[in-house]
């Protein structure tokens, strides 16, 4: 608890621990109050339209951010597709941490062929480019947020398994884990007890970045047509609906429609901004090695 309490210090004393800190809280505040911002109609999830015309619409006092093509409401997919950034994130970061921990874990601990079959199975994996990986799997399940977030957890557990395993293989040579395994202590407790509370802190630091990472590479897949369903409220199909009007062909004012891609691209800017300067803080505060 103590140490906990001297980490939060840390954190509150630097400028930029607490400019990541203040984005991230104002984020998973609009998550949370999300209906109260922008109140649903029927499915939470789905932009509310306004009309049929592919003409974006400017900000009014009906739509304060405008309106995309097909007449769907930006304010309304800015906010709610916060809720959607950080679904994906919690999600697809969490169970790609159990299994990464899981296999790192085991492997480091056990050694021997156990290490090396884990391993060599990991690194089949790492051999897939990611990108191409996960558009393949969403193309043989199909598109949609929760494939999206299947086909990512898929191929990103590696770098926790990687991470893991290299920081438990340090910490195993310490002498007070070697006196637990010579006493006897069960493999469960000192992997529990010993090995992962004194090694957790990379992947730690590396899943707070990937709080930013996860969510912009489902809205990139939801930009090329792959995610989320037409309408559905995440920040690259909003994207997606501004790319013909980011620059106006025709007519005098060529940033007429500036709206349609400065409000879904300045929240993505700063959600991911704000998980990196927290990320930045937490590898300062928690790597021993940056202390030298």
């Amino acid at each position: 608890m103590e140490g906990f309490v001297k980490i939060l210090r840390k954190m509150f004393r630097n400028p930029v621990s607490i400019a990541g800190i203040t984005l991230v809280l104002l984020f998973i505040a609009i998550a949370i109050f999300a209906p109260l911002l922008a109140p649903p109609a029927y499915n939470p999830y789905m932009m509310p339209q306004s009309g049929l015309s592919a003409v974006p619409q400017p900000p009014s006092p009906q739509h304060i951010f405008g309106t995309t093509q097909g007449q769907y409401d930006i304010y309304y997919g800015v906010i709610w597709g916060t809720r959607t950034a950080l679904k994906v994130g919690i999600v697809v970061i969490g169970l790609a941490l159990v299994i990464g921990i899981f296999i790192g874990t085991v492997a480091a601990y056990f050694g021997g062929w156990v290490d090396e079959l884990l391993m060599r199975i990991t690194d089949i994996f790492l051999a897939f480019p990611f990108f191409v990986g996960v558009i393949v799997v969403i193309t043989i399940i199909g598109p949609g947020i929760t494939n999206v977030m299947w086909a990512l957890v898929i191929f990103y557990w590696m770098t926790y398994a990687r991470l893991i395993r290299g920081s438990t293989l340090e910490v195993k040579e310490n002498q007070y884990v070697m006196a637990a395994i010579a006493l006897g202590t069960p493999g469960t407790r000192i992997i529990t007890r010993h090995l992962l509370p004194n090694s957790i802190y990379p992947v730690i630091i590396q899943a707070s970045m990937d709080m930013a990472t996860i969510p912009l590479t489902a809205a990139a897949l939801s930009f090329l047509g792959l995610g989320a369903p037409v309408g559905y409220a995440d920040w690259g199909q909003l994207a997606s609906f501004a790319r013909n009007w980011i620059v106006t062909p025709t007519g005098g004012n060529p940033f007429q429609y500036w709206y349609t891609i400065f409000f879904p691209s300045i929240t993505i800017v700063l959600y991911a901004l704000g998980w990196n300067l927290l990320g930045d803080t937490l590898r300062d505060i928690l790597d021993p090695r940056m202390l030298i």
